[in-house]
């Protein structure tokens, strides 16, 4: 069975004559952009295989070198690609540690037993991580907080919240 590949973000551009690649990463504080670890990009159903060559952080973004892309012209033909990885080349975590990318999906449910929805995908925000949530009605935006998060449960993908009075009626 192949790898689960983890999606790290977009290909906005090009940067320069000679190949290199705007990213727009999901995480833009990850480390699994290493030179030498194998990324694969994705776009209209297509994926292929390619060795990292040179990373560095620009901004909020990464430019990034793959080694088998030389030309702007070569570079051009990926904008719009989503670059992922394989899951070994993310960094381990802790226990009661997750990545988003794993709770996709998962029920959550409030304290009190009612459903909230299912997470659809997270944000970054300067005040942290937002999980979006579609409910039955609407769409809702809990904050991935210690103090909202109750209990995430693996097995059974589904997260219990605490929110504060009001916010799922935002």
């Amino acid at each position: 069975m192949a790898e689960p590949l983890v999606p790290l973000g977009e290909i906005v551009t090009t940067h320069g004559l000679n190949g290199w690649l705007k990213l727009n990463a999901f995480n833009p504080s990850t480390n699994a952009l290493s030179p030498g670890v194998e990324v694969f990009l994705e776009h209209g159903g297509r994926r292929s295989a390619h060795r990292l060559e040179a990373s560095s952080q620009h901004k909020k973004q990464f430019l990034i070198k793959l080694g088998d892309i030389n030309s702007i012209d070569d570079a051009a033909r990926y904008i719009g690609s989503t670059l992922a990885v394989g899951e070994a080349a993310l960094e381990a975590l802790e226990p009661n540690q997750y990545y988003h990318y794993q709770i996709i999906g998962f029920e959550v449910f409030h304290l009190n037993g009612d459903r909230v929805g299912t997470i659809l995908s997270t944000m970054s925000t300067p005040a942290g991580e937002i999980y979006v949530v579609q409910g039955p009605d609407k769409e809702h935006l809990i904050p991935a907080a210690r103090e909202i998060i109750e209990q995430v449960d693996f097995d059974a993908r589904k997260i219990i919240v605490n929110p504060p009075d009001g916010l799922l009626d935002l």
